[in-house]
């Protein structure tokens, strides 16, 4: 293996899925800003907007923000001549 190639500040952070508030903590090299303490050890925080824990992929939820497709709309659109036939 090369020497002098890792990161030297290589450590274990805290991840945080913002969307469920569940963590885990893994080793990273990731800059953060935030700490927390977790059993009487301070960790480095890093917030995520998605991870494993929320993602439906992994969750198996199905999500609709509440759009409409383009079939809806072009009903909705047309809707009114119908009435006049």
């Amino acid at each position: 293996m090369n020497k002098k190639i890792h990161p030297k500040n290589y450590r274990s952070v805290v991840f945080k899925d913002i969307n469920n508030e569940n963590i885990f903590i893994c080793r990273s090299t990731v800059k953060t800003k935030e700490s927390i303490k977790i059993n009487g050890l301070v960790y480095p925080l890093y917030k995520m907007e998605i991870s494993s824990f929320s993602h439906p992929f992994f969750t198996g939820e199905k999500r609709f923000s509440g759009k409409t497709g383009p079939a809806e709309k072009f009903n909705k659109k047309y809707e009114k001549y119908k009435k006049n036939l």
